[in-house]
């Protein structure tokens, strides 16, 4: 028991310069957040099934060269859980409160799952605060092919809720959690013992389960703010990243529908659960494309002092 404890501990520790706060948001949630590292900011944004707990693996290199704000989603995690809300537009809002509450103007923003719907609202609305955008393994309501998305077997959890499935789900999460896990994976022993028990118990507070619920609610009102937002298309870099054993290609077909410069990646031998299931791939593809940034930035500073200097 207290070995396990400690694998589970290491597991999920972030690196120690981090600091953990709580942000009481404008919009009426407490948002519990993870800031630390050093260089360009990064805003990584988690999905259902997950935390911002999520991010360890990446924060442990990532985290030596760029300054990382790492949130748990309204309702989710250790944020709370407030009745309404859970539109991605209005997390959008929410978590562009809690980055300037912390003192950051311009960021990159890296999603999964859930977290792919909310980066897009906040990249949407806010387009001149965003540097590059990552996405993966997750459709956008409303941009097609939502229809047909929507209609798979895989997604028969979209519609998935009401007061008598919390009943049913109420003291038996880890059960509804291995079912996604091993059903949307292509390795289910990759999502180990100690992954399973950390986020069973977090799914386990109270009000945890109704507010993931509310998130895919409101996909309805997420497509219909999406196809308004489509129509000013994204002219950022994007890179839209598939598992080879769920998405796939078609994260770049959403992307291009919403986006001008999109980079299309498939990660290898992984299903929907890029970080469990694929960890080193997953890092290596998020580092180099935030270094391309990087990249641009110092010779954007170097061409300015070129200037400088020769008096252009």
């Amino acid at each position: 028991m207290i070995a396990a404890a400690a694998v589970l501990i290491a597991q999920f520790a972030f690196p120690p310069d981090f600091q953990s706060k709580t942000i009481t948001t404008p919009q009426g949630a407490d948002i519990f957040v993870r800031v630390g590292g050093r260089g360009p900011a990064v805003l990584l944004l988690h999905g259902f099934g997950d935390t911002g707990d999520m991010w360890a693996p990446l924060a442990a290199t990532l985290a030596k060269d760029h300054t990382l704000i790492v949130p748990d989603l309204r309702g989710m995690g250790r944020s709370s859980h407030p009745a309404g809300g859970y539109d991605k537009k209005s997390q959008a809002v929410e978590i562009r409160s809690v980055v300037t509450a912390l003192g950051f103007d311009r960021t990159a923003v890296v999603g999964h799952d859930i977290g792919n719907m909310v980066a897009y609202a906040y990249v949407a609305q806010y387009p001149d605060k965003v540097e590059r955008l990552i996405v993966m393994d997750a459709p956008l309501p409303g941009i097609d092919p939502w229809d047909e998305i929507k209609c798979s077997p895989n997604t028969w959890h979209f519609n998935f809720r009401g007061p008598d499935v919390e009943r049913l789900v109420a003291g038996r999460e880890r059960i509804l959690l291995d079912r996604f896990y091993d059903e949307l994976s292509a390795h289910p022993e990759r999502i180990d013992e100690a992954t399973r028990q950390h986020y069973a118990a977090l799914y386990a507070q109270p009000g945890a389960m109704h507010s993931s619920f509310e998130q895919f609610k409101a996909f309805s009102q997420d497509a219909d703010d999406n196809k308004v937002m489509a129509k000013t298309k994204l002219t950022m870099p994007v890179l839209a990243a598939g598992a080879e054993k769920s998405f796939g290609p078609v994260m770049a077909v959403v992307m291009r529908h919403v986006a001008t410069d999109v980079t299309e990646v498939i990660v290898p031998d992984s299903g929907h659960w890029i970080m469990e299931e694929n960890p080193n791939f997953a890092i290596a593809m998020i580092r180099d494309f935030l270094s391309q940034q990087s990249a641009r930035s110092s010779a954007m500073l170097d061409d300015a002092r070129t200037r400088k200097h020769t008096g252009n």
